[in-house]
């Protein structure tokens, strides 16, 4: 049985951290869940900056996520761990991460906004001058490039 209390707790401490990951970013960021109380609804609203979509009625959150990651394009960031979701993403042209990829990066701005740096400048490896360069495929850093928006 769902405990409704429960979920609406867990969505509230996500998108506490969500938002203060977007004042620290300063990104769009759009949740999708499955429907409202079961009924859904298709106008999106919005909580501390963040845009909120419900599946509707019969409509899967999956099925949302690959119409935004659609009309995104390249512009749109995918974080979900179901390989599906990711599969259809990137046929759109949409960079992903998996959920764990972006819980480390939430972490990173958490602890950039302690010390008041930059997390992307602080999580690049120092240069030391030895050994061989290494540089990445062609297709890691156009993911690169995509995710330097997230």
């Amino acid at each position: 049985m769902l405990d409704w209390a429960d979920l609406e707790a867990g969505r509230d401490a996500l998108l506490q951290e969500l938002a203060a990951y977007r004042r620290a970013r300063g990104h769009d960021i759009t949740v999708v869940f499955d429907g409202r109380e079961q009924g859904g609804g298709s106008s999106p609203s919005r909580a501390a900056g963040i845009t909120l979509r419900y599946s509707r009625q019969g409509e899967t959150a999956d099925e949302v996520i690959g119409r935004l990651a659609a009309e995104g394009r390249e512009r749109a960031v995918v974080v979900s761990s179901d390989r599906a979701v990711m599969g259809e993403a990137r046929r759109h042209g949409a960079a992903c991460l998996s959920s764990a990829e972006f819980l480390d990066r939430l972490e990173t701005s958490r602890i950039a906004a302690v010390k008041g740096g930059d997390e992307e400048r602080d999580a690049r490896p120092q240069k030391t001058g030895k050994g061989t360069a290494h540089r990445l495929s062609k297709a890691q850093r156009k993911l690169t490039r995509q995710l330097r928006g997230v």
